[in-house]
């Protein structure tokens, strides 16, 4: 018994030396993919995933292949950090979300959070270190309403439900007129047992959320955001095959950024 035990020792040992280097191999393949600018469109990374192409009802083979596209939704900026939004999507249904966030005015991207099986995240605001994403899960129908949170400038981000799970609903508009107080409005659909509005406030940045109330009527939001003329936009180009995101400077717009809308085509 004695070799086995000096045997297992040694090896411990050797494990626990190489541990550090097995985190750090680790820690890279967790970096998120970079994006760089080079003034053409970039390609987001699509691995065409069996189960989320199952999801979404999609059957892809050599001789039907699937083309799956980027839509952007939603843009805000502060500085030199944007983040932009939307989803990849097929013609029949949507695959998963998409955040993107740049720190250098658009000169490289990256996806900090992790993709939302058939949602979109539509809906953006950014207040200096602190960032709300809103959306929700499209398929088959629009329910299941959330947030993406960040308060460390977007480096990390965490998913919070708004409302019960499995119920029906989008996020109509929100607004955070401070970084703990927010309030949101989800339209939970025409048939929604006590009104199709519900109206739901944050005291703790949008770490969770209290109904404080329902009507058939949408409501207005107590603090509505500025009626500012934007910075930033999403703009399709000429050609159809690129979605862009401009940036307004002395009155005229700028391209900052050109994302490929095809992506990919699953089945081939």
């Amino acid at each position: 018994m004695r070799p086995r035990l000096y045997f297992w020792g040694a090896h411990s040992r050797a494990l626990r030396r190489l541990l550090p280097f097995f985190i750090s191999v680790l820690a890279i393949a967790q970096e998120p993919a970079v994006l760089s600018n080079h003034g053409e469109p970039m390609h987001m990374p699509y691995a065409c995933p069996e189960e989320e192409l199952d999801a979404a009802g999609l059957s892809c083979t050599a001789s039907q292949p699937c083309a799956v596209y980027l839509e952007l939704s939603a843009i805000a900026a502060t500085g030199a950090r944007v983040l932009a939004t939307g989803d990849l999507h097929a013609s029949s249904g949507t695959l998963a979300s998409v955040l993107l966030i740049s720190d250098d005015s658009g000169t490289t991207w990256k996806e900090p959070a992790p993709r939302v099986r058939g949602a979109t995240i539509d809906q953006l605001q950014l207040n200096g270190q602190t960032a709300w994403a809103a959306g929700e899960t499209q398929y088959p129908l629009a329910r299941d309403p959330f947030f993406l949170l960040t308060t460390d400038g977007g480096a990390s981000w965490r998913k919070q439900a708004i409302g019960e799970e499995d119920s029906p609903g989008a996020v109509q508009r929100f607004w955070f007129d401070s970084p703990q107080h927010g309030e949101a409005i989800v339209d939970a659909g025409k048939t929604a047992d006590g009104g199709r509005y519900r109206a739901y406030e944050s005291e703790n940045g949008g770490g969770s959320w209290n109904l404080t109330g329902a009507s058939d009527s949408a409501p207005k939001l107590k603090h509505a955001p500025p009626n500012e003329e934007p910075e930033w936009r999403v703009a399709t180009s000429k050609d159809g095959k690129a979605v862009g995101i401009e940036h307004r400077f002395n009155g005229e717009w700028i391209p900052a950024a050109l994302f490929a809308i095809e992506v990919a085509n699953c089945g081939k």
